[in-house]
């Protein structure tokens, strides 16, 4: 192969390459798990203990392949074509050696991706697409599903000028050598309205003239540690569309040429100074210089071992090396080891539509937010939205099947709640409106289950309100905690006060989550982190009298959540919780139906929580003689919830979606219906539903309909039967609130596991609750202006937005929600 092929990124094969190389890794002398060990020389392609785990699934599943899984991770990772070869040759895979290296000089690569643009009635675009290959590649572009056919349609650059209405829309090139073809992303021309047009055909972005180029962002320096990931992003407005290309010290890096450089998994070998060329056929500038900082990671220190003194009346006290005591003990050994986790798993509860009970909103945004957090630090997370008593039982009981010895696990509630005689209940949306404790659940139950694990670090971070239950006059006995000095609890409010959540038009957010999502992924001992989340609440002005959190710890060794887990001796068991959290993040793999009448149908699925799940549709194939056809949803199965007037949607915000799925969904230029399936945990038998084709001849006026079943089994965490009740043993004296009445066996078992998704993109967080009286404030400004706060001085109208990103929290206005109590 030639040297430009050999640097060509795995991610370039196409399907048809990658499925066949993936058949020949597929088995277990020569396979995927040598190639894993052999590609972990380098410390960006190493596969952690899940990713090797996720891979083995694959075989469980009729339609699934671990070496396709590995092949998708190392594509992801920009992993080169040459670096694959090397590896391949060194576990002696002659076979994929040799495919290799006769079937890359035939591939066909994009290196010059179409762009989105704008421009006025009147104006002037290029379009350009550039490929490499073998010679004679032939391009045929497309707008929508019609081809160019005039004589700009078969060239690398498509000119549109001047531009008309009919110009607006999506377009893509299709670059063909022979039989293979590989198709560009992606652009949308969309046409603006401009007070005045420049004679002739002029630029929207660069009135007057044909062609310009401006950067509107440059890349930022930053610091960052050995095994993070660099992200870099530079962005430019041109037209012709700009090219982009990066350079580490001056030496280009040529596996970079889009607008965002990433590099995962990051080492001292990529500190320096990084510069973006921004060029196109006519300009060419260069970005800002970043300056990259690696620094090491830093690392947690214990006391050194200490051994008891007698200290009898005449005896002396015997010190190392002559120090007091004290002062050794404040002075921690610096070879001290590392604590670590032996897995790190988290429960996420939002209740938002109460049936009793006043609804609330910022649930599925904390809850979202705070999954996302807890994934980056390697946590195995499930997100759950709107349970009731028994769904809340059964899934704490899933919980604590996936606890053992040294596991950090973390359990966070958003909701409404209560407080009595010090035992905090969470309450299920089905809670009746005079609840009580058997209606609800205690939360210290649930923590002395923990320690029955003996897990290595218990936090419960509880956002609710911890008023008085005036109906409640039972006194609740748990069972008796254990002295282990791992517990740390992270209470959103005081005790006998109230918790509240920022409204907004669209997405709201508690006051807990919006303060804590800036520090939860710091290197610090839990406390300390959850000190300054407390520090920071109390310098707004705004929540200062109204919301305060409380921390309640024994928590004595410097424990973090952002520990390293090492897999434990136990590696059986290991393996089960691996097993037993993948079944809840199984989602069904894509459906291809053929109809009839020549129409091919995609049926897509992505998850937005463990128990809310995204289909889209979208028509890849019709015959030329159908001048228009889409694919709707319908017949849902009544155990779901499926809003029927958000179903079949042009775009996730008008299915219900608040939340925007970023993966595992088609570009938003491509042309999709969206369906929004909610509560999965009630799903009691396998998720059917039926494609109705809605298509049009051209010579018919009459609309042709076609109905094909469809049948995409137990999805996500349907497949756990949260609706079901856990096995029951002798009840204890406690309230039947308690978990004590299900027994938790030490390991389960449970049905084939389809192909695993990597989506769990989206997770939910929190609502607070309020009090009696509305209550709508401006916000005030920052006492201390060093710490950023979430309030602005001026009142002014909400700021619609998806989330609250940290970099936005001085852009966004807020007001206390109409409060109410919990009961």
């Amino acid at each position: 192969m030639k040297m430009e092929e050999c640097k060509m990124s795995i991610g370039s094969l196409s399907d048809q390459v990658l499925n066949r190389l993936s058949n020949m890794l597929d088995n277990s002398t020569c396979g995927w798990r040598q190639l894993a060990n052999a590609v972990s020389e380098q410390p960006k392609f190493r596969c952690s203990e899940r990713e090797l785990t996720s891979c083995s699934l694959q075989v469980l599943s009729a339609a699934g392949s671990p070496g396709r899984t590995l092949l998708a991770w190392l594509a992801d990772r920009t992993c080169p074509l040459d670096f694959l070869l090397h590896c391949l040759r060194k576990i002696d895979h002659q076979e994929a050696v040799q495919y290799l290296t006769t079937t890359v000089p035939e591939l066909i690569q994009v290196t010059v991706q179409p762009q989105t643009q704008q421009a006025t009635v009147g104006g002037r675009v290029v379009l350009i697409c550039r490929a490499s290959g073998p010679p004679g590649l032939s391009y045929q572009w497309f707008r929508g599903n019609e081809e160019i056919l005039d004589e700009t349609g078969n060239t690398p650059e498509l000119v549109l000028c001047p531009l008309a209405p009919v110009h607006h829309g999506s377009y893509i090139c299709r670059v063909h050598h022979g039989e293979n073809f590989i198709f560009s992303q992606w652009a949308h021309v969309r046409l603006v309205r401009s007070a005045g047009r420049s004679p002739g055909c002029s630029s929207s972005l660069f009135p007057g003239s044909v062609s310009g180029l401006q950067i509107t962002g440059q890349p930022q320096s930053q610091e960052v540690s050995e095994g993070d990931t660099l992200f870099l992003e530079c962005n430019a407005e041109a037209n012709p569309p700009a090219q982009y290309e990066w350079y580490h010290d001056m030496v280009p890096m040529t596996q970079h040429k889009t607008r965002s450089l990433k590099i995962p998994c990051v080492t001292t070998a990529h500190r320096g100074e990084y510069r973006c060329k921004i060029f196109n056929l006519y300009h060419e500038v260069w970005s800002d210089t970043a300056k990259v900082t690696i620094g090491p990671r830093s690392t947690d220190v214990t006391d050194d071992s200490w051994v008891e003194v007698d200290r009898g009346p005449d005896s002396k006290e015997v010190h190392r090396s002559g120090i007091n005591p004290l002062q050794q003990m404040a002075s921690p050994s610096p070879s001290a080891k590392n604590f670590y986790a032996t897995d790190k798993v988290a429960l996420l509860i939002g209740n938002m539509n109460y049936l009793y009970h006043t609804q609330l909103c910022a649930p599925i945004a904390d809850v979202h937010e705070l999954t996302n957090l807890l994934r980056q630090m390697d946590f195995k997370v499930v997100s759950l939205l709107d349970l009731n008593w028994q769904e809340m039982h059964s899934a704490v009981t899933e919980f604590l099947l996936l606890l053992d010895k040294g596991v950090y696990g973390l359990l966070y509630f958003a909701g409404h709640g209560y407080e009595n005689y010090g035992n905090s209940f969470m309450v299920p949306i089905d809670a009746p409106a005079s609840y009580t404790s058997e209606h609800c659940l205690c939360v210290q139950n649930i923590l002395t289950r923990m320690q029955e694990k003996k897990t290595g670090l218990n936090v419960l971070l509880l956002d609710m309100c911890r008023k008085r239950n005036l109906y409640d006059d039972v006194i609740v006995q748990p069972g008796l905690l254990k002295v282990t000095a791992n517990i740390v609890f992270g209470y959103a409010t005081c005790v006998d006060a109230e918790a509240y959540e920022v409204k907004r038009e669209d997405v709201s957010n508690g006051i807990f989550i919006s303060f804590l999502k800036r520090r939860v992924c710091e290197d610090e001992k839990v406390t300390v982190m959850l000190d300054r989340v407390a520090e920071d609440m109390g310098r707004c002005v705004i929540t200062r009298g109204r919301q305060a959190l409380e921390l309640r710890s024994n928590l004595s060794e410097r424990r973090s959540l952002t520990d390293q887990i090492q897999t434990s001796e136990c590696s059986e068991s290991h393996s089960a919780r691996n097993l037993q959290w993948a079944v809840a993040h199984v989602l069904p793999t894509s459906h291809y139906l053929q109809f009839d009448c020549g129409v091919k149908v995609q049926l897509g699925f992505a998850a937005e929580f463990s128990n809310v799940m995204v289909i889209y549709t979208r028509i890849l194939e019709k015959p030329g003689e159908i001048v228009s056809c889409c694919a709707q949803l319908t017949d849902f199965p009544p155990d779901v919830d499926v809003d029927l007037k958000k179903t079949n949607q042009d775009t996730l915000l008008e299915a219900g979606s608040l939340l925007l799925i970023k993966e595992n969904l088609p570009s938003p230029e491509v042309p999709s219906l969206y369906t929004r399936i909610r509560c999965l945990q009630r799903l009691r038998r396998e998720l059917t539903f039926t494609v109705c084709l809605h298509y049009t001849y051209s010579n018919m006026d009459d609309e042709v309909q076609e109905r094909q079943p469809v049948s995409v089994g137990k999805p996500l965490v349907s497949k756990l039967n949260l609706h079901e009740p856990r096995p029951s043993r002798a009840s204890s004296g406690s309230s039947s609130s308690s978990l004590d009445s299900f027994n938790i066996p030490e390991c389960s078992s449970f049905s084939s596991v389809g192909s695993d998704s990597n989506a769990w993109l989206y997770h939910s967080q929190t609502a607070r609750q309020s009090s009696t009286t509305a209550a709508s404030r401006s916000a005030n400004v920052p006492e201390e202006m060093d710490s950023p706060e979430l309030f602005h001085d001026a009142p002014q109208p909400l700021v619609a937005s998806k989330s609250l990103p940290h970099s936005q929290v001085n852009d966004t206005n807020y007001k206390f929600s109409d409060s109410f109590h919990s009961h």
